[in-house]
């Protein structure tokens, strides 16, 4: 399995730090992300301690290389599938590569290598990412390929993996356009450090919602919906809370985004951009060091009731540049509850204070200056637009409240 060297062009890393980028920039951030999951799975392979989880490791690994050298496009589909560098990752510092045969073994069905191992049973289920779960008894179970047919122990993985049988739970699919991702309220790894986790979730909300949230970005939002749909692969429900919607993405699994039901297609679209945003920059600081290491200082972030490190209040920042331009388009189709203009005027001015904060903190590398600099330049263009007098109003209401808040619990921070 061939690992390549990444290296941003100049001008697309300009393109990134004014806010978007395109599709071809979150095309190579995918690629670099697949390159860091070849590296992690070699990692836990050498983290593996010799014996029998060396032996296992050494057999996942081993059928995953014969998948890749057979269908490297269906080996790179499971390699690349988030939950897999949220697992490896844990791995390497457990050293428990065992799970390298459920990775190996989701490649060789989708590659139609013929196969027969034996493969660990967690909890009385084994799942393969980026496929679905089989529910069997006993500590392992056989997986056998052959002839098209692939079997978890006694259980048949059907032709279509996404569709649930007997003792399967397939992931689900949902397609809309160009927007293509799998709903994964299965996978033990799918996202890291959140108790909130739906599972069993009913597809056809989901369906409607996703379809609906990237209808309106299809057609108002072209630009983000390209990112949109170049960086979102699954989406992983959570419960939702008593109102609005929370939703959360982490560097460690490109590509998945934790959300729970959106309440109505804008939110829904603009969280998708939001988390898009979050993505990028996760994926870029794997490529381009930009801030300085953290030295425990905090700082106030204009969209938190807690003070951010640096790296958080960047992160705040540049995915409140893509939701500021998100509501920048949205004014001129106004739809739903929320006053578009309100909530240009709202964040555009919070992600200038962000923008401030940061670049007065002395703690951004020279390329994280230039990279803040760009930012500084999009959001400087953008104050330039007339924002009518009532919106601006409630904007700085909302801002003053929020800081209001903040103190009162805090007291000042940068």
């Amino acid at each position: 399995m061939d690992l390549a060297h990444h290296r941003l062009a100049r001008d697309m890393l300009a393109a990134l730090a004014s806010g978007g980028g395109g599709r071809e920039a979150v095309q190579e951030l995918a690629a670099a992300e697949l390159s860091k999951h070849l590296l992690l799975l070699t990692g836990v392979l050498n983290a593996a301690p010799d014996g029998e989880r060396r032996r296992l490791a050494q057999a996942g690994f081993d059928v995953l290389s014969q998948a890749w050298h057979l269908d490297r496009t269906a080996a790179e589909t499971v390699i690349r599938f988030p939950s897999v560098g949220t697992w490896a990752l844990r791995a390497i510092r457990a050293a428990q590569p065992s799970g390298m045969l459920a990775v190996a073994a989701a490649a060789a069905i989708r590659a139609g290598l013929e196969i027969d191992i034996e493969i660990p049973v967690r909890d009385g289920q084994v799942m393969l990412p980026s496929l679905g779960m089989a529910s069997v008894p006993g500590p392992v179970a056989r997986v056998h390929t052959a002839e098209g047919r692939a079997t978890v122990g006694s259980v048949e993985v059907p032709e279509d993996p996404y569709q649930d049988a007997s003792g399967w739970r397939g992931l689900h699919r949902v397609r809309a356009g160009a927007f293509d991702v799998l709903i994964d309220d299965l996978d033990p790894f799918r996202l890291p450090g959140l108790r909130d986790l739906a599972q069993s979730v009913p597809t056809r909300p989901w369906e409607t919602a996703l379809r609906d949230a990237w209808q309106l970005l299809e057609s108002l939002h072209p630009d983000a919906a390209t990112e949109v749909a170049a960086g979102i692969s699954v989406i992983v429900p959570r419960k939702s809370p008593p109102s609005g919607l929370v939703s959360t993405s982490s560097p460690q699994s490109f590509g998945a985004v934790g959300l729970s039901l959106p309440p109505d297609p804008v939110t829904g679209a603009e969280t998708l951009v939001h988390e898009t945003q979050h993505l990028k920059l996760g994926a870029l600081q794997h490529i381009v060091t930009l801030t300085l290491p953290e030295d425990g200082q905090t700082f106030y972030a204009p969209w938190r009731d807690d003070p951010r490190p640096l790296g958080g209040l960047l992160q705040g920042t540049y995915a409140h540049l893509s939701v500021t331009g998100f509501w920048r388009r949205q004014r001129r189709f106004p739809s739903g509850t929320r006053n578009a203009d309100a909530e240009y005027a709202r964040w555009r001015e919070a992600t200038a204070l962000g923008i401030e904060t940061i670049r007065s903190s002395g703690r951004l590398t020279a390329q994280g200056t230039a990279f803040v600099d760009e930012m500084a330049d999009t959001i400087g263009a953008w104050r330039e637009d007339p924002v009518p007098a009532p919106a601006e109003a409630k904007a700085r209401e909302a801002a003053h409240t929020h800081h209001e808040r903040y103190l009162a619990a805090y007291g000042p921070t940068p």
